[in-house]
């Protein structure tokens, strides 16, 4: 069953309202202004820019991604018909190279994504090479708009709440998954506020805008 849908600020605030009461220690966070709503388009292009961005800056991602548009291989047929050589002279590593022909070729029903809920969303995901669960969550909350995911094995979040909840240490994947139980049914509004809190602390984004 899918729960409930970010679509548009209204989701954003009644989810912040949510937390604010649920969890009153993310009130500096929720105080830094309205959350941003971050709707990614859903589909192929969303997954080919989250390989194209692995272990690089968001400036190098961009870079490749318009070498990648001028070659023609933001289409997933050519993409699935391009050879290894071909994705690498358009910027892509061979490792990426290999990732993305994998998942144009895999022909991924991305209608039956949209209606799947979350975990089976992940679980899909994650079968493809190069597509790890963080990524997976990422394209589930922003891409399909689910209120209720969280990525517990994002660095920027994990330093947010290090942070924001004066803890010790950076929680683990596991315990920071384990926390994020409390923040359901609104999880995604939390690593929202998480991700605008890092922005603020540290000075630099925790996620592309």
């Amino acid at each position: 069953m899918v729960g409930r849908i970010i679509l548009g600020p209204q989701d954003i605030a009644q989810g912040a309202e949510w937390l604010a009461r649920a969890e009153p220690r993310f009130a500096p966070a929720l105080a830094l202004g309205p959350l941003p709503l971050r709707r990614w388009p859903e589909g192929f292009g969303a997954l080919l820019d989250a390989i194209i961005g692995q272990q690089v800056s968001l400036a190098s991602a961009a870079a490749i991604r318009a070498r990648m548009e001028a070659a023609g291989f933001l289409d997933q047929d050519r993409v699935a018909a391009a050879s290894d050589d071909a994705l690498r002279a358009a910027g892509l590593s061979r490792q990426k190279a290999r990732y993305a022909s994998a998942l144009a070729q895999a022909r991924l029903d991305y209608d039956a994504l949209r209606t799947a809920p979350d975990e089976e969303v992940v679980a899909r995901l994650v079968t493809l090479p190069g597509i790890g669960r963080w990524t997976a969550e990422i394209y589930a909350m922003f891409s399909l708009g689910r209120a209720d995911v969280f990525a517990p094995g994002d660095l920027a979040l994990q330093e947010a709440a290090r942070v924001l909840f004066q803890l010790q240490a950076r929680p683990s994947e596991r315990e920071f998954r384990a926390m994020s139980e409390a923040w359901r049914p609104w999880r995604s509004i939390a690593a929202r506020a998480l991700w605008a809190y890092y922005r603020a602390v540290k000075g630099r984004e925790g996620m592309k805008a």
